[in-house]
């Protein structure tokens, strides 16, 4: 099978991540008698440089004419230490998200048994930790009507939801819950904000008609963000908007021990993006020590989009192996730390056993 992959490996260490999850998809062509064809676009910092603008028109047409993207991170400190900047790296990835209607974000948390002991968490609260975030990702608050401080000191951002919008989401976590444990809790806070009623009124008619199966709860954020940190195996499909889908998500991710571990799906009706859910880190930048397992796992995420099951799973098994072995860059493996690139060849060789 042939798949066009549009690559866009951003700012910071996404070259040195991205480069690590096409190793492993090299591998994958090699032992499953495919082929993958990729084309590098620009996007964030590096773009604004080479163009000045964080998403080009190049860029959305590679994209567009792809099978999937495979995108690395974005965000530049020189951006950050100006926050009057009129132009700004995350405006390409915010704006790819609107132009491709990638409108919900899915986000697996899992748990190493290797790694139980590097989370901040006991590991009587983590054991078994096996939970998905579905994410609002193109409406809200993000993209809502903006105004900007004046001269009182006064600035304002619209949060607004239409039916429609909180209904494709939805569908796609109820269809997940049927597929795993039945289980969906909607986050939301319902008790202080408008459009949050919407949420949890347009999810609960669309449980009744359709998903009578799935068990539905509700959680207030502040509590579901409390509840991630003392009992996170309750939960198995959460499904929120897009400010709280953000929040929360990174407050998961650390539960397994790194940020580095965690890959993220970004899908619509007819384009996908595949990324790891942690930043540039231009601080590791260069020095090899950036963990391209969240990347490759989303690489197997793509893969999974492709139906190459089969091949989705041998990703996971090698990285698995790997973090058995002790293999794994300074934030999972400190006393025995391997490099990006060892990291990515150890996963690859793996596969192609």
């Amino acid at each position: 099978m042939h798949k066009k992959i549009a690559v866009l490996d951003g700012d910071g260490i996404g070259p040195e991540i991205i480069t690590e999850a096409i190793k492993v998809l090299h591998a994958i062509e090699k032992k499953y008698n495919h082929s993958f064809s990729f084309e590098q676009a620009l996007i964030g910092s590096v773009a604004i440089d080479s163009t000045g603008d964080p998403l080009p028109e190049k860029t959305i047409e590679i994209c567009k004419s792809s099978d999937a993207i495979l995108f690395g991170a974005i965000g530049d400190p020189k951006y950050d230490n100006e926050p009057n900047s009129k132009v700004r790296p995350e405006q390409g990835l915010l704006a790819l998200r609107k132009t491709l209607d990638l409108y919900c974000n899915i986000r697996p948390v899992t748990i190493f048994d290797r790694l139980i002991d590097s989370s901040p968490l006991k590991r009587d609260r983590i054991k078994g930790v096996d939970l998905v975030i579905y994410r609002e990702l193109t409406s809200g608050i993000y993209f809502g009507q903006k105004k900007e401080a004046t001269e009182k000191g006064i600035a304002s951002d619209l949060c607004a939801y239409s039916k429609e919008e909180i209904l494709r989401v939805a569908h796609f976590a109820f269809k997940a819950a049927a597929k795993r444990k039945n289980k969906l809790t909607l986050v939301d806070k319902a008790n202080v904000l408008a459009s949050s009623r919407l949420w949890r009124r347009v999810v609960t008619e669309l449980h009744k008609k359709e998903y009578k199966d799935v068990e539905l709860d509700f959680l207030y954020v502040d509590n579901a963000a409390m509840q991630i940190v003392l009992n996170p195996a309750q939960f198995d499909i959460i499904l929120t908007g897009n400010l709280f889908g953000d929040i929360i998500s990174d407050e998961a991710s650390v539960i397994g021990g790194s940020i580095g571990l965690l890959p993220s799906a970004s899908v619509g009706s007819r384009y996908a993006l595949f990324e790891p859910i942690h930043g540039s880190f231009p601080q590791g930048k260069g020095k090899c020590i950036a963990n391209p397992i969240a990347t490759i796992l989303s690489a197997a995420m793509m893969l999974d989009h492709f139906d190459m099951a089969q091949e989705a799973n041998a990703i996971r098994h090698a990285v698995e192996k790997t973090i058995n072995c002790n293999i794994g860059t300074p934030d999972i493996a400190p006393n025995q730390n391997s490099t990006t690139a060892e990291v990515g060849s150890y996963i690859s060789n793996i596969i192609l056993e």
